[in-house]
């Protein structure tokens, strides 16, 4: 597919995204943002960089040369296993053990990227659960950090 063809693609996308989130609204208002502001800054998002596919000039069939395969497709797989065991291992289990293989595909040693992962998990579990009060599965770990 061609990059001009799939920005044209992101662009209609994100104008159906946006068109869809207008109808959001929280059924109590008690957040000052409501639901609506994440779905129209992803679509802004992704009509942006759709719009800058459409308009940027061709880069030719040099533009995947060099491109590690190995790790790229280590890390898609490391994401596609932590959307599947979120829900079952918890936040901060399933995003420490994420962070290992994304860790070592940018070069950190399995210890470094464990302990990483580790502190990622632990430190983003707190801050979105505890002070921005975004309710996130503690999996095995709920009864250590007091969530659900």
């Amino acid at each position: 597919m061609s990059d001009r063809v799939l920005g044209a693609v992101c662009v209609v996308a994100s104008a159906a995204m946006a068109w869809a989130a207008q109808d959001y609204a929280a059924a109590i208002s008690y957040e000052p943002v409501g639901p609506r502001a994440f779905p129209l800054l992803l679509a802004c998002g992704l009509g942006l960089s759709g719009l800058w596919l459409v308009l940027r000039p061709s880069a030719g069939a040099e533009a995947f040369r060099g491109v590690p395969w190995g790790p790229t497709a280590l890390c898609a797989a490391a994401v596609l296993a932590y959307a599947l065991l979120f829900q079952w291992l918890g936040f901060p289990l399933a995003t420490a053990l994420m962070a290992v293989p994304v860790g070592m595909s940018f070069g950190g040693s399995w210890k470094q990227s464990l302990i990483g992962g580790a502190a990622l998990g632990g430190v983003l579990y707190l801050l979105f659960d505890k002070v921005l009060d975004v309710v996130l599965p503690a999996g095995p770990l709920a009864t250590l950090l007091g969530g659900s």
